[in-house]
């Protein structure tokens, strides 16, 4: 009798083990699982588009000689004092609660050092922020949390938060372990107590209310601070558009590749679009209103390099927005404290329990011992180094397409590897002049 060979045990793709081991989870504890982060799945993005450098056809210009301009302003529809940055890479929301004090201390110094803004993220304006940032953007969200008129006037600018893209519908969680009593005093929140943000403000049912709260919100500063309104990547076009109608100065657009403090894991990874998705919606919305570059759009999820800013804005926006990003050039997820993320029963590059406060880089924590440990100036000038290094990335392939600003840059410049990149991003195929969903085709 002849023995052949046992074909191999193959793991199944629909349940791999990594859905076997959350259904085993799910049995075992009854809840869904929280987490931290943004999507894990792979997705269209900025990866799969490329620039198509100049040669003959286009001039291309020399860095050591000719200048490529970087800076952005914003607020210009409305607002009596728009901002002008040097740099069109801004800080996201993060909150305090969220974040320690010195990493919102370290967010602060980096930025204005590089030239740019940081925005405040939920529960208040803290003054390690307020006091290091040159412009700091003040987030108006549904909870309310440590909101106050003076705060308002404070700021440079004003978010209202409708959405954000890992969870475009849902409302934000801050748990118990997180909430000190700085942060409880601030959020006006029992000590050690869940919280759970509201998904939409309470004094608005749709666009007409928008408009309205903007307007408040204007009379209440004297119409001196840009109006932000800042939309999760679900219905790009028409959210957009019913921003601009109501009145917003800057559209802030993010995909579901943003990350967030905690929210439940089928949230992050089922609900929303790829930024990639939503960026050639937004703009054409502006562009049918005639507003587009009147009305900026600033875009974020999963924004990592200065490729991906350039492709960004070569996709019509104004500016990008980074956080988890901004979190790694601080010091989070840093292999050098490996041991400590094993002992949390996780790895530094997957580290995603920044909601239960045990971050041992001491950012996303309150923990006094753990965020002791974080030096802000250190990490404000980490900070600013990436956002240097990101800026002349930007740069260099700016001025490889001939152009002598960022803002320059244009879908003409782009070619996709991709089917679903092409048709996504509204580029060709690379090699042809194909664009997928394109005239009937």
């Amino acid at each position: 009798m002849t023995d052949f060979p046992h074909t191999p045990p193959r793991q199944s793709w629909t349940f791999s083990n990594d859905v076997n081991a959350e259904i085993r989870r799910a049995a075992a504890t009854g809840i869904y699982d929280i987490r931290g982060g943004g999507s894990k799945r792979r997705l269209p993005h900025f990866d799969d588009l490329l620039f198509l450098g100049a040669s003959i056809s286009r001039y291309p210009l020399e860095g050591y000689r000719e200048k490529c301009a970087t800076d952005v302003w914003l607020g210009t529809r409305h607002a009596r004092t728009p901002i002008h940055l040097d740099i069109p890479v801004t800080i996201a929301g993060m909150s305090f609660g969220a974040l320690s004090g010195p990493a919102k201390e370290a967010l602060g110094r980096g930025a204005t050092e590089a030239g740019t803004s940081t925005t405040t993220g939920d529960g208040g304006m803290t003054e390690e922020e307020r006091g290091h940032s040159r412009t700091l953007v003040y987030q108006y969200l549904p909870s309310r949390y440590g909101m106050n008129p003076d705060d308002l006037r404070r700021a440079d600018a004003i978010e209202i938060v409708v959405g954000q893209g890992a969870k475009p519908g849902g409302g934000g969680m801050l748990l118990g372990q997180k909430i000190s009593d700085r942060v409880a005093a601030m959020r006006n929140l029992p000590k050690g107590i869940d919280q759970r943000s509201a998904c939409r403000h309470p004094d608005w049912t749709g666009p007409d209310d928008l408009e309205i709260k903007i307007l408040e919100l204007r009379e209440i500063t004297d119409w001196d601070k840009p109006i932000y309104v800042k939309i999760g990547g679900a219905r790009p076009y028409y959210d957009t558009a019913l921003a601009v109608k109501a009145g917003a100065d800057v559209v802030v657009l993010d995909g579901m590749q943003g990350g967030t403090a905690a929210t439940q894991d089928v949230f992050i990874e089922n609900v929303g679009m790829p930024i990639l998705a939503c960026i050639p919606q937004a703009v054409k919305a502006l562009q049918d209103l005639g507003m587009h570059r009147e009305v900026q759009l600033i875009v974020s999820g999963g924004i990592r390099s200065g490729a991906d800013v350039a492709k960004a804005l070569a996709l019509g926006a104004d500016a990008v927005a980074i956080g988890t990003a901004a979190l790694i050039a601080l010091g989070d997820n840093d292999p050098a404290l490996e041991a400590e993320y094993n002992k949390l029963g996780t790895t530094a590059g997957a580290y995603d329990d920044w909601h239960e406060g045990r971050d041992p880089a001491g950012i996303t924590t309150q923990d006094p011992e753990l965020y002791g440990r974080f030096d802000p100036v250190l990490g404000g000038r980490r900070l600013k180094n990436y956002l240097k290094v990101m800026t002349l990335e930007a740069q260099t392939i700016a001025r490889a397409c001939g152009k002598s600003h960022l803002h320059n840059l244009e879908p003409e410049d782009l070619c996709a590897l991709t089917l679903e990149a092409a048709a996504m991003a509204g580029v060709p195929l690379a090699g042809t002049n194909w664009i997928p969903g394109r005239n009937g085709f």
